[in-house]
């Protein structure tokens, strides 16, 4: 039907047929762009060549044209598909080529092949100098000529194995791009796939191991065994050319179109004038092919022993390839006929639709409806967010939850100065992908667990030695001050990193609100689409709110831990008041005894005084005397004469406030003064850290942002309105998408009456011959 030995079978049929499948290709190419223009989802049969470059790729796809189309310079550079609607025209002896323009393919330009060479040469140049090399828009050409099938070919860039070495990485990286842009293609189901290998072993599978990743059954691929004139010289056995010609299930797997390979030769040399050139015209190009496919017969026939059926002969050659896929897709075209119809009745009431709203949208872009729509927007907004803090199912939490290990990674985790996480398994709820509310009530039960389990750090001799100094009055040790001293700057060092780690982590679950409430909005049909600089603007507003707010809330809970950790009131660390006199009280007893002793305080136990930096005053040390501090220190002991308690309590403070030789008895007192303060420190810096932040920067989303945000939205009316919505931008923008759905709606009513046309004259032919 397309090449000079099907002409005689298509004086044969009837003119009114051929001219209905004349129309029908046309039909569908008009489909394929448009739906390659405005990505719409209509089923346009086409074949899509896949093989790697040094397949014969582009010498088989311009053997199926029925001329020389040198498009790809050297058949190793194309870095954009190139879709060849072909239309088999006697009456061209050249062939008719027309360009498609990239801004509108409803607008062709003719050119010649040189132009067309030219064009596709310079847009290889223009991607390799991009960071994508590559693109997948497709460069559409149409064709007439009096050799072409009937068909819709889309060349595809050749895929590429490079070696592995490391020198070659440029090369890998392009070959993943090539495969990319391939697989991508390859999506399509509605596209054959005409899978090109180069191997006279069937297990090789260099292609087809791309091609079975998308089409593992081969269910609508069509392989191709190329170069089969430098085949049939490797094979020694008739047996090896059987297996070659008919390879067993177990090699070849699945269900490809055909039910076998094809296997096809063509001839090399150029077409033209030159002196490199072979052939002096396309004709004598087409011969040589006819010529090439009949050697191929006779060779194969040769090694084989034998005649080949006529099912072998019909996958031999380029004839019988463009035969059958021009078979293949005018039953593919007919078979969806009836369904494109529905669809194109679908997308011409989408395109009607979409048509409708510019126009209300362009009618409503004047101030008054604008403001409204800004002021409506805004009560809509803060609704979702009182929403998702008190709680909602609305929003998928596999979108837009978080485990706490994903919070900890994207708002920063609790790390003390040990520089340990609490295992987050030990969380309530850790697992779970939370938001909103449900996440902030996480995070902050998170804080209390990791600051409530803080013991009070290590002190050494040295801290202690140094935070004595001398009085300004006298040179004597202050423990009582020493231990404040200590237990401040200890406190002071560990709390404040929890602060600034809590303000991250509320702060970043308060910022995932906002595109969870444009999910909401959008979903229930109430965002404002297209009006970008505005919805910035509020996005804007909510996150700096969100970051003041916690600066603010950060600010006073730092005040609090700088008072707290500035000037120790002794009220705030009273809570263990009986076990610290207790010990305290075994402390007295044990000096005593060591003074009756005539025991220096160096002398006192290691055991003991290791033993008193517990810091849960749990400690059981027995007094060793029925003499307690106490009771030196109110003189009220009835077995000791006075001057006997007033000796001893000048020895007691002699080893204590005037000895500045650390004794283990002065260190046990200072032990377990910093622990009783520390912890008081930590109660108290929970409590109020938790309290403030709950106060200063949950409560403001609820009572200060809905006034901040209309503030800031009416100050912006009063200013400029077009600075808030960019009307003139966006009256352009409306405009534009205007005259695109103008133009697609048209081309869709176009194509409606066509493919109507189409099936009343399948109908028709139908009837006619009684199917």
């Amino acid at each position: 039907m397309a090449g000079e030995e099907s002409s005689p079978d298509s004086a044969t049929k009837n003119i009114d047929e051929l001219e209905g499948q004349w129309r029908l290709y046309e039909a569908y190419n008009e489909l394929h762009g448009l739906a390659q223009e405005f990505d719409t989802p209509f089923d346009a049969p086409a074949v899509l060549v896949v093989g790697h470059q040094t397949d014969g790729k582009s010498a088989l796809v311009e053997a199926l044209m029925g001329f020389q189309f040198n498009h790809v310079g050297g058949g190793t550079k194309t870095r954009r598909p190139i879709t060849l609607h072909m239309k088999y025209n006697p009456e061209c002896d050249t062939p008719l080529c027309h360009l498609l323009s990239d801004s509108d393919p409803s607008v062709s330009h003719e050119k010649s092949l040189q132009d067309i060479q030219a064009y596709i040469e310079a847009e290889n140049m223009r991607l390799e100098k991009e960071t994508c090399q590559f693109s997948a828009k497709e460069i559409i050409i149409r064709i007439e000529y009096k050799y072409c099938p009937n068909l819709t070919i889309i060349d595809t860039p050749g895929l590429v194995a490079p070696a592995p070495s490391r020198k070659n990485r440029a090369l890998q990286a392009q070959a993943r791009a090539v495969e990319s842009l391939v697989r991508a293609k390859m999506q399509h189901r509605e596209l054959i796939i005409l899978c090109l290998e180069d191997c006279n072993d069937w297990s090789n599978a260099t292609t087809r191991r791309v091609v079975m990743q998308i089409d593992p059954e081969l269910s609508r691929t069509v392989v191709v065994a190329t170069k089969l004139d430098t085949k049939i010289p490797q094979f020694a056995r008739a047996s090896d050319v059987e297996v070659f010609l008919s390879p067993p299930a177990c090699t070849l797997d699945g269900f490809m179109l055909g039910d076998s390979p094809f296997f096809t030769s063509v001839p090399s040399g150029r077409v033209g004038f030159g002196p490199e050139s072979v052939f002096r015209s396309n004709d004598e190009f087409k011969q040589a092919i006819s010529s090439r496919e009949v050697e191929d017969l006779v060779a194969l026939e040769e090694r084989l022993g034998r005649a080949l059926s006529k099912q072998e002969r019909s996958r031999i050659g380029v004839d019988s390839l463009r035969l059958f896929l021009e078979e293949l897709l005018l039953k593919r075209y007919m078979d969806s006929v009836p369904s494109i119809i529905p669809l194109l009745e679908k997308e011409y009431r989408s395109s009607t639709r979409k048509l409708s709203e510019l126009d209300q949208q362009l009618s409503s872009l004047n101030e008054a409806k604008l403001k409204e729509k800004g002021r409506t927007f805004h009560d809509l907004f803060l609704t979702k967010l009182s929403l998702l803090l008190k709680g909602t199912v609305i929003a998928p939490p596999d979108k837009f939850g978080e485990t706490l290990q994903d919070e900890r990674v994207n708002g920063g985790a609790f790390i003390g100065s040990d520089g340990l996480q609490f295992p987050h398994k030990l969380i309530p709820n850790a697992g779970m992908r939370l938001y909103g509310g449900a996440q902030y009530h996480r995070a902050m039960a998170e804080f209390r667990f990791v600051v409530g389990g803080i013991k009070c750090p290590p002190i050494t001799r040295e801290e202690i030695v140094n935070a004595c100094g001398v009085e300004d009055i006298h040179d004597g040790t202050n423990y009582s001050r020493t231990a404040c001293v200590i237990a401040v700057a200890k406190a002071r060092d560990t709390f404040e990193p929890f602060l600034h780690q809590l303000g991250c982590r509320l702060s970043h679950i308060l910022k995932r609100l906002l595109p969870i409430a444009v999910y909401l909005l959008q979903k229930e049909g109430e965002y404002l689409s297209g009006h970008d600089v505005f919805l910035r603007r509020v996005a804007d507003a909510f996150n700096n709110f969100a970051e003041s707010t916690e600066k603010s809330c950060h600010e006073k809970c730092m005040e609090d831990l700088v008072s707290t950790t500035r000037y120790v009131t002794w009220s705030l660390h009273n809570k263990n008041r009986a076990g610290l006199r207790q010990f305290l009280d075994s402390f007295g007893g044990s000096e005593q005894s060591a003074i009756i002793g005539n025991s220096t305080s160096t002398g006192l136990s290691q055991d003991l005084s290791t033993a008193s930096v517990v810091s849960d005053n749990r400690q059981d040390v027995k007094p060793r005397t029925d003499v307690k501090l106490s009771h030196l220190a109110s003189g009220n002991d009835s077995n000791m004469s006075t001057q006997t308690t007033e000796t001893r309590l000048a020895d007691l403070l002699d080893s204590t406030l005037w000895n500045r030789r650390l004794a283990p008895s002065s260190e046990r007192i200072v032990y377990a003064l910093v622990q009783q303060i520390f912890h008081g420190i930590r109660e108290y810096f929970l409590a109020s850290t938790e309290l403030k932040f709950n106060c200063f920067l949950l409560m403001p989303v609820v009572d200060k942002l809905p006034a901040m945000l209309r503030e800031d939205l009416e100050s912006a009316f009063e200013d400029n309105l077009d600075n808030v919505f960019d009307i003139t931008n966006l009256r352009h923008s409306v405009a534009q998408d205007k005259r695109q759905t103008e133009i697609e709606l048209k081309r869709v009513q176009k194509l409606k009456e066509k493919f109507r046309y189409i099936h009343k004259q399948l109908n028709s032919q139908q009837a006619m011959f009684g199917q």
